[in-house]
């Protein structure tokens, strides 16, 4: 897999203008002013920072139904349990969802291989990093939900479930729930 090049940027300009410019497109017509910070339909999602991935349309939700977490892999690290903590108690969460997906990188390789590939991509040396690839996706998906369970800051009638997303059909596969 090739990295892409860079975007050209002449000198002084700026590298989001054309974000800023879609930004002001986008706020000028703002619809969601005033929606409430709490997940609406008690949801909150784990899922890969993947873009084939879009959270809301793909669980028929809308803005401000659910706390959205996303992060290399849709694993659950300390910080996505600190972020669900939060949620589960001052948000409105009562049901949390982990959705990894197949065709992902992080579960193409084991850490060593993900370091060597970024490495020859960048000759940056990342071996102090832990990346936590899961080539075993069920395996790690089935863990992922029974940490986010195991975790003694969460009340026991939180539901938890963890799916896996098929970037190439779009649907879902239930592997693993936690009911209240």
């Amino acid at each position: 897999m090739t990295t892409p090049p860079a975007p050209q940027v002449a000198e002084g300009d700026n590298p989001f203008s054309a974000e800023l410019t879609a930004n002001a497109e986008y706020s000028a017509d703002f619809g969601l002013r005033g929606l409430e910070p709490v997940a609406a339909k008690g949801l909150a999602v784990v899922t890969c920072m993947d873009s084939r991935i879009e959270p809301l349309p793909m669980l028929g939700l809308q803005a401000g139904d659910a706390k959205i977490l996303r992060n290399a892999g849709a694993r659950v690290t300390d910080d996505v349990l600190r972020t669900l903590v939060l949620a589960v108690h001052l948000l409105g969460v009562r049901r949390i969802l982990v959705v990894p997906h197949r065709r992902c990188r992080m579960s193409a390789e084991d850490e060593s291989a993900l370091h060597q590939a970024i490495y020859e991509a960048s000759g940056v040396d990342t071996r102090s990093l832990e990346l936590q690839p899961s080539p075993d996706l069920e395996g790690s998906l089935r863990r992922d939900v029974q940490k986010i369970r195991s975790s003694p800051y969460l009340p026991d009638d939180v539901a938890i479930g963890g799916a896996i997303y098929d970037v190439d059909t779009g649907r879902l596969e239930l592997i693993s729930t936690h009911l209240t």
